[in-house]
């Protein structure tokens, strides 16, 4: 189940494992600056979900193995710095970065890389040549010229005036271009992007997107992003704040959501696709919910001028108790899988309806995980020195006691359910109470539940539905 193998920057020597083949959902391999020697594995086909190689900087030798030309991902890889020998496979996959520098590699660059795009990919090996001088590499058909005879001397003068002067600027181009692409590429590879499904677009694709005009939100610690990629039509970014006084709450955020989401596939919860990360910022990518969050719906937050476009909005659908139950049962079936189906038990600790999302048929996705925190053992107990959570929706135990059990989650989908019955917000009680302690106060005094309810839903032949589930809620939150 290893993902992600970083080893770089040690001292490690002897050959590369053949048993690093047999990870079959390894992403990226960082083995660069070692001491490592021999050949690569001979099974590397087996790594069919690597996105990126890098083994920079090492003793490692023989030919490139035509079998990396056939790994299905990979879009990054760096062998640079070597004493690989032989040609260049002229199969390899369309990568997005390239580094074979500093080898000694021989006979003609392939087609497919004689282009600018990989002007610093192929230097330092002396026995490579090129079709093309973008590649700043020895011309393959290249052939001595000889002076004509009978030509004057000012008429020769003049034409190697003219050239040099054009070489001159050519070279002064060349050379501009190699830094500006040299400056990109150390921009691109300071983003480290880790895979948990299979995806057709780049951190680049996603990095060109975020802008102002695709923000549809923010919350936890950052903004939310809508951004078209190609085949998924959208996904949804969060990018993290860089904020040095916030540096370790953000980066315990950034894991927690990423060790909660990583490996966890189930219909009620929202899918993560990959985190980007470098030194200074944060992004998670999951899959785009059509509908935004309940709370728009329930409470009417629509803001026109946001970029959220939902073909749902545009007909202006009504939230039906039909729809209202679906979406309670889908968060009930998310919750019960954190809790009971997870090898180690995840207490979500945020639930609310701005952190339950819904797709194009309103299926409801519970969110933000970054207050997530695992069970060690099922029913163990943990504290936490602070109070975590969103006013209204916190278990008054938890404020107490400061214990974090599945319990709290269980206290807050009950504050969503009273929400989706009454139409009321978590904190809209009267004289100042809670929804839960309003809807409580209610149960002890007698009152008649029907009028309680929402009244924009409520049908005689929704009633007895609606009746349950708000007792139910009252339970939850007891």
């Amino acid at each position: 189940n290893v993902v992600v193998f970083d080893a770089s920057k040690n001292n490690l020597n002897g050959s590369i494992p053949q048993e690093l083949t047999s990870l079959p959902k390894l992403t990226t391999l960082l083995l660069d600056q070692n001491q490592l020697t021999g050949p690569l594995p001979s099974d590397i086909i087996h790594w069919e979900n690597l996105v990126t190689l890098n083994l920079r900087q090492n003793k490692l030798s023989g030919q490139i193995p035509d079998a990396l030309g056939r790994l299905p991902v990979l879009s990054q890889l760096d062998l640079s710095e070597n004493q690989f020998t032989g040609q260049v496979p002229s199969q390899l996959p369309r990568l997005t970065n390239l580094n074979l520098s500093s080898n000694h590699l021989t006979g003609r660059v392939p087609n497919e890389f004689e282009n600018s795009a990989f002007d610093t990919s192929f230097l330092d090996n002396p026995g490579l040549c090129s079709d093309t001088p973008e590649l700043n590499l020895a011309l393959c058909n290249s052939t001595p010229q000889r002076s004509g005879k009978g030509s004057s001397w000012s008429v020769s003068l003049i034409t190697s005036l003219v050239v040099a002067a054009f070489l001159m600027a050519l070279l002064a181009t060349l050379l501009i271009m190699r830094l500006y692409r040299k400056r990109k590429q150390e921009f691109d590879n300071s983003w480290k992007l880790i895979s948990f499904q299979r995806l057709n677009f780049t951190e680049s694709d996603i990095l060109s997107s975020l802008t102002e005009q695709n923000i549809i939100g923010s919350g936890g610690y950052g903004a939310i992003y809508r951004c078209p990629v190609d085949d998924f039509g959208y996904v949804a970014v969060k990018k993290i704040w860089n904020d040095r006084k916030l540096d370790q709450k953000l980066k315990s955020s950034f894991r927690a959501e990423v060790n909660a989401l990583s490996n966890i596939r189930h219909t009620n919860i929202v899918r993560l696709l990959c985190c980007i990360s470098n030194e200074e910022s944060m992004l998670l990518v999951y899959e785009y919910m059509e509908n935004s969050s309940l709370d728009k719906w329930l409470h009417k937050k629509y803001n026109k001028a946001s970029n959220f476009s939902s073909s749902a909005a545009v007909h202006h659908v009504f939230l039906d108790w039909p729809k209202r139950l679906q979406i309670a049962i889908g968060v009930a079936q998310g919750l019960s899988y954190m809790h009971h189906d997870c090898s180690q038990p995840i207490v979500h600790r945020d639930v609310k309806t701005s952190n339950i999302l819904l797709d194009a048929q309103f299926n409801a996705k519970v969110a933000d995980f970054g207050l997530a925190r695992m069970l060690l053992k099922p029913g163990q107990l943990n504290t936490m020195s602070t109070v975590i959570g969103s006013f209204g929706y916190i278990a008054p135990e938890y404020t107490q006691t400061r214990r974090i059990t599945e319990k709290i989650d269980v206290f807050s989908f009950g504050v969503v359910l009273l929400e989706l019955t009454t139409g009321k917000e978590a904190n809209d009680g009267d004289q100042h109470l809670s929804l839960a302690e309003w809807a409580w106060r209610h149960i002890q005094i007698g009152s008649n539940i029907e009028e309680l309810l929402d009244k924009d839903v409520m049908e005689p032949s929704y009633l007895d539905e609606m009746c349950t589930v708000f007792k139910l809620g009252v339970m939850c939150t007891q």
